[in-house]
């Protein structure tokens, strides 16, 4: 292979919309399991194999970004999206994997809600990348991001506030503590998820300011 003077140009934001789309048909999946589980094994199967696409555009990411001279962004920025996102699709897997070998019964409705605002996150980040691929301000996808992670910390203590409300249990049916147990494994991905989907938004705003 030859050596050239000049360095080539790496499409970074075509790799993090790609990996975006990725993240959000896993989420979009996700969601149709947290209102529905008929069909579990075939959407927790589909998960995964989005989750190994998207890996693999994470990989050629870093790949890239180790091999280029220019980078349009901020070389700390390019790497924080790029784990961000990943990191993303990993716990919507690992959030699906336990919704399908807990044998969690019956969906709670605020994790059918948080599910939901998590699925906005997602599309709403998709949506700033591609303005900021294009020169353009993304202030109100960023706001709407915002709102939703505010949505969903009232949603979580909704959700734990009830779960945890055994005062009528009798202490010695354990199928009630089984049931905590579970869903609070549920609970907690969906949360890291949700953190996540914020840690992505603010990567995002900074890349903003920078460019702005």
């Amino acid at each position: 292979m030859g050596f050239s003077l000049f360095p080539k140009e790496v499409k970074f934001f075509d790799l993090f919309k790609d990996q975006n789309r990725k993240l959000l048909k896993a989420v979009s999946i996700l969601d149709e399991l947290f209102h529905s589980l008929d069909g579990m094994e075939d959407r927790c199967v589909r998960i995964n194999i989005i989750e190994a696409e998207a890996n693999s555009i994470s990989r050629r990411i870093s790949t890239e970004l180790s091999s280029t001279f220019i980078t349009p962004l901020d070389r700390e920025d390019i790497h924080q999206i790029n784990i961000t996102q990943e990191a993303l699709i990993n716990i919507i897997k690992a959030t699906a994997t336990r919704i399908g070998l807990l044998d969690c019964g019956e969906i709670l409705y605020p994790s059918r809600r948080l599910v939901r605002s998590l699925k906005i996150m997602i599309e709403e980040a998709g949506e700033v990348l591609d303005k900021l691929s294009r020169g353009q301000q993304a202030n109100e996808n960023i706001e709407t991001i915002k709102a939703h992670k505010y949505e969903c910390e009232m949603l979580l203590l909704v959700g734990l506030g009830e779960l945890f409300d055994l005062k009528d249990q009798k202490k010695e049916d354990a199928a009630p503590f089984l049931h905590v147990i579970k869903w609070n494994h549920v609970y907690g991905r969906i949360e890291q998820a949700v953190e996540r989907a914020e840690r992505l938004s603010d990567v995002l705003e900074g890349v903003q300011l920078k460019h702005a």
